[in-house]
C-alpha cells in the first residue's frame, strides 16, 4: 500500500484523495445563479443584533454599519507574513508552554534538535495545541488543552519523513497526542506552568476510557479486549473543546479515521466505513505495530472513536468518559448552554465538507450541586435544517424519523442526518453561544466542493441558504436565534454574521460581506469564543500564502467581532505556517491564552518548530479586549 504523508497534506486534502472531485458536476445552474453578483445576499446577511428577523433589505453598505469603535479596547493591527506573533500596541505576549516542555520534574528537558524522548513524552506538553479551557479549582488555575495530531517529520526527526519504524516510535507519537491538564500560576516572570502540580495529567491514545450513553455495549463497539463494549483506550485527534456548568472539560474527537489501517490489502471494509473515511491505509502506520488499529484484526475499533469525551480536571485519578449520546462524527467543539427550563443544550459541528450541524438536549435539568452524571447520556440528538427564508428547524434523530435504532443513530450519526434531510454545511467548526443574548454562531470554515459534488453520503450540496457560494474557499459565520429565546426550541431564525472574502481581488460575492474590508479581511474562520462582554473572538485556519485570491490576508490571525454593530477588527497574527486556535481567559480576565499550532520555525528559529500556547496581556494590567 502507498502510504500518504500526513505531514504534507491536511486531513481535508486526504478526504479529497480518497474521494476525488468529478470532472463534471450536477449543479451548474445553481452555481450560475449564486455567484452572478455580490448583492445576491440581500436578505441573508444582517449586521448587528437589531437584524434578528430576516427580510428584504437586511444587507447594509459598509458605511451604514453601526459605529461601535468604543467596544474595541485596542488599535487593530495590519496583516503580517513573518514567523512570530503580533499583538496591538499596549499589549504583550509570552510563550507559556511548548511541545516537549516537562509537566513533571522526572521528564527530561526538551532537546532542540531531537525533540522529546519516547519515555518523556507522556510526562510532557503534547503536540499541536487546539481547543482549551481554564478552570478555577479552589483558587488554582488549571488549563486543559487538546493535542490534536502529530507532525511525524518533526516528532520523529531521526526517521525518514517521520514514518514510525518500531513500536517505540508509535508509542511516542501516541503519547504526543490527546489532552494535557496542568496548573498555571502568574509570578514575577509572568505566567508559568506549575511543575509537579497535583492537577497535572497527560491523557493519550492509551489512557483508559469509559463508554457511556446509547451506543455503550452495542455489538459494534465490542472487541476481543473489551467484550463489554464499554471500556476503551485513548482519545484521538482532539480538536475543539467545551466546558460544562459543573466544571468538566469536553474534548472532541475529529479526524479519527486517519488512525486506522489494514495490514491485509484484501480486507473488505464493513458497512459505514466509507461514510467516515476509514480506509486500508492510515496516516501514522499504527496498524503495522499496534494491532488495535488494524481493522482487518479489530474491525470494531473505529466504532469506538469519534465521540465527545468528558474529563474532570479537578481529579487526575478520574476516568474520562466517551459520551455517545452526543453523536459520532468528526467533532469540532462542544458548546454547552442551558435551555430556558434548565436542560442542558450542546451544539456540535461535524467538520467535513458537506456534513451537518447538530444539537443535543438533555432529558433532565441541570441543578447546581446536583447529580450531573447522566446529563450527557440521556437526551435527544437533533440535526439542523436551514430554510431559504431565514428560518430553520432542529430535526430529531429518532428511530421513527431515521429508520435506525437508538444505538445505531449514535454510531452512524451521519447516516441518520442524511435520512432526515439535514442541510449540508461548509465544514461546520466551532460553535459559540453569546452570553449577553440568546443566540449562537457557527464558523463555516470553507468548502471548495460546494455546488461541485455531493458529500460522502451522496447528499447534494447546492449553493444556497447559509452556504450561498459555490466553490467556497473563504468561509462564513452563520448565526441563529432560537424561537422564544429558548435554546431548546425546535425552530429558529438565522442570518450570516459575516462572509469572509477579499474585496481587493473580487467585486462579486467572493469579496465578502460589507463588514469585510481591505483592513480586516481574512479567510477560513475556525475557532470562536465569546468574552464576558459579548464580543466574539474569531480565529482562522486557512490559506496564508498571501497570493492570488488570498493576497493581502497574510498569516492566520485572531479577530474580534462586535455582534451589536457588525464590525470586525484584527487583534493578533500568528507565525507563518501556523493555525491560530484555542483561546481561554485567566480567571481575572487580564490574560488571554491562545494556541499556535504547527508553526514553521517558532518559537525558536534555531530549533525544531514547536506548537505552543502564548499568554497575551495588556501592559497596563487591565482586562483584555
Amino acid at each position: 500500500m502507498k502510504r500518504f504523508n500526513i505531514n504534507k497534506i491536511s486531513w481535508d486534502e486526504l478526504d479529497e484523495l480518497r474521494r476525488p472531485t468529478p470532472e463534471t458536476t450536477d449543479f451548474d445552474r445553481v452555481v450560475q445563479a449564486a455567484v452572478s453578483r455580490r448583492g445576491f445576499l440581500t436578505g441573508l446577511v444582517a449586521f448587528g443584533s437589531g437584524a434578528a428577523v430576516m427580510g428584504a433589505g437586511a444587507v447594509r453598505a459598509s458605511g451604514e454599519l453601526k459605529q461601535g469603535a468604543a467596544r474595541f479596547a485596542f488599535t487593530p493591527i495590519a496583516a503580517q507574513t513573518d514567523f512570530t506573533v503580533h499583538v496591538p500596541e499596549g499589549y504583550e505576549w509570552k510563550v507559556l508552554a511548548s511541545w516537549g516542555d516537562p509537566l513533571f520534574s522526572d521528564a527530561p528537558a526538551f532537546d532542540p534538535a531531537n525533540g522529546t524522548t519516547p519515555e518523556g513524552q507522556a510526562r510532557a506538553f503534547g503536540e499541536n495545541t487546539d481547543g482549551m479551557e481554564l478552570f478555577d479549582i479552589d483558587g488554582h488555575e488549571v488549563i486543559a488543552v487538546n493535542h490534536e495530531y502529530a507532525n511525524l517529520d518533526i516528532n520523529l526527526p531521526q526517521n525518514d519523513e517521520g514514518a514510525p519504524l518500531s513500536v517505540t516510535d508509535v508509542r511516542k507519537i501516541q503519547d504526543a497526542q490527546g489532552v494535557a491538564v496542568f496548573e498555571v500560576k502568574e509570578g514575577e516572570n509572568g505566567w508559568e506552568v506549575v511543575i509537579d502540580s497535583p492537577f497535572n495529567r497527560r491523557i493519550t491514545h492509551n489512557t483508559p476510557m469509559r463508554i457511556a450513553g446509547p451506543a455503550a455495549g452495542h455489538a459494534l463497539l465490542r472487541t476481543e479486549a473489551d467484550p463489554s463494549g464499554t471500556e476503551s483506550l485513548g482519545t484521538f485527534n482532539n480538536c475543539g473543546a467545551g466546558r460544562t456548568p459543573w466544571g468538566t472539560y469536553l474534548t472532541c474527537e475529529e479526524n479519527f479515521n486517519g488512525y486506522f489501517g489494514s495490514t491485509d490489502e484484501a480486507f473488505e471494509r464493513p458497512e459505514g466505513f466509507a461514510r467516515y473515511g476509514i480506509e486500508l491505509e492510515s496516516g501514522y502506520d499504527y496498524e503495522k505495530f499496534d494491532p488495535r488499529f488494524d481493522i482487518s484484526k479489530n474491525p470494531n475499533e473505529p466504532h469506538r472513536a469519534g465521540y465527545v469525551v468528558e474529563i474532570d480536571p479537578s481529579d487526575p485519578a478520574s476516568t474520562p468518559v466517551k459520551r455517545t449520546a452526543l453523536g459520532r462524527f468528526k467533532h469540532e467543539n462542544a458548546e454547552v448552554t442551558l435551555a430556558a427550563d434548565g436542560r442542558v443544550v450542546v451544539y456540535l459541528g461535524d467538520d467535513e465538507r458537506g456534513e451537518f450541524l447538530y444539537r443535543y438536549v438533555s432529558d433532565d435539568v441541570y441543578v447546581e450541586g446536583g447529580d450531573t452524571s447522566g446529563l450527557l447520556d440521556a437526551g435527544q440528538l437533533y440535526v439542523a435544517k436551514f430554510h431559504e427564508d431565514g428560518t430553520g428547524e432542529w430535526l430529531a434523530l429518532t428511530p421513527e424519523a431515521t429508520g435506525m435504532d437508538r444505538a445505531m443513530i449514535h454510531i452512524h450519526t451521519r447516516q441518520a442526518g442524511s435520512a432526515v434531510g439535514a442541510t449540508t454545511m461548509d465544514r461546520p467548526e466551532w460553535v459559540a453561544v453569546n452570553p449577553t443574548r440568546v443566540e449562537a454562531y457557527c464558523a463555516l470554515t470553507n468548502n471548495k466542493n460546494r455546488a461541485v459534488k455531493a458529500n460522502a453520503g451522496g447528499d447534494e450540496t447546492p449553493a444556497a441558504g447559509p452556504n450561498p457560494r459555490a466553490e467556497n474557499n473563504y468561509g462564513q459565520i452563520v448565526r441563529w436565534r432560537p424561537e422564544n429565546e429558548d435554546h431548546a426550541a425546535d425552530r429558529f431564525d438565522w442570518d450570516l454574521y459575516v462572509m469572509a472574502g477579499n474585496p481587493e481581488v473580487h467585486a462579486d460575492a467572493y469579496a465578502g460581506s460589507a463588514n469585510v474590508t481591505a483592513g480586516n479581511m481574512f479567510n477560513s474562520p475556525d475557532g470562536m469564543k465569546f468574552d464576558s462582554r459579548g464580543m466574539l473572538w474569531i480565529q482562522t485556519d486557512g490559506d496564508d500564502s498571501n497570493e492570488g485570491e488570498f493576497a493581502g490576508m497574510g498569516n492566520n490571525q485572531m479577530l474580534v467581532g462586535d455582534p451589536a454593530s457588525g464590525e470586525i477588527a484584527r487583534f493578533m497574527t500568528g507565525p507563518k505556517g501556523s493555525e491560530v486556535t484555542g483561546a481561554t481567559f485567566s480567571t481575572d480576565r487580564r490574560t488571554l491564552f491562545v494556541g499556535i499550532q504547527h508553526p514553521e520555525n517558532f518559537p525558536d528559529p534555531e530549533a525544531l518548530p514547536r506548537s505552543s500556547i502564548v499568554a497575551i496581556r495588556r501592559a497596563d494590567g487591565a482586562e483584555i479586549g
